[in-house]
Parts: C-alpha cells; sequence; structure tokens
C-alpha cells in the first residue's frame, strides 16, 4: 500500500508524497536486487517508535480530539487512534533518507532461495 497510514500524503499534495512514496520503494527494492534479498518486513521494535512519534506529533494538535474519520470514528467500537504524521513532508523525507542511508535500519530482510 502506498502513502498508508502514518504518512503525511492526506495532509500534503498526494501526488508529490506518493512520487516520493514509490522513489523510496523502488531504490530500497534496487538496493535488495543487488543484494540478493526477496523479502523485507519492518521489525516490530520500529513500528512501535515509528508510531510513538506520530502520536507524540499530533498530540500537539487538535487532531486527535476531533471526532472524526482521521480518528476512527466512522466505525463503531473502532479505537480512536491518529494514524496520519503531522510532522510535515520535509521531516517525513528525512526519516525516510536517514532510514536507508543507515542500510534500511528498522527493517529485517531475508535471501532469496538459493541465493
Amino acid at each position: 500500500m502506498i502513502t498508508g497510514p502514518a504518512s503525511p500524503s492526506v495532509f500534503s499534495n498526494m501526488v508529490v508524497s506518493i512520487e516520493q512514496h514509490v522513489n523510496w520503494i523502488a531504490d530500497c527494492l534496487a538496493n535488495m536486487l543487488e543484494r540478493s534479498l526477496a523479502c523485507i518486513e519492518p521489525a516490530q521494535e520500529a513500528e512501535n517508535a515509528w508510531m510513538a512519534h506520530v502520536n507524540e506529533v499530533s498530540g500537539a494538535t487538535l487532531f486527535p480530539l476531533a471526532n472524526s474519520w482521521y480518528t476512527g470514528a466512522n466505525i463503531p467500537g473502532k479505537p480512536r487512534v491518529f494514524m496520519p504524521y503531522v510532522g510535515g513532508v520535509g521531516a517525513y523525507r528525512q526519516k525516510c533518507e536517514e532510514v536507508a542511508a543507515n542500510g534500511y535500519e528498522g527493517f529485517a530482510f531475508a535471501r532469496a532461495a538459493g541465493a
């Protein structure tokens, strides 16, 4: 899924955000191909840390208090969580670049069969 939860896409120029997401994914796949890697999966600790950051940033706004679909209020019984990243596209891109520059820190990889 491109421009999914915890990205700034819904609060930005969607086309620009999608392009950044697609470019990051394409670069990651090229890196995996060079290293004969077949599978990538986020580490649970990295997911938890990112969601803590998303929650921290959104907690400085009124967004989490809104009774809207952004918090899941449109689905009865759904836990209320504000999922979009409101820290800005620049900060998001910088974090993505840091993750890639650090060998895709926070992700686990598996080699292709026979590699």
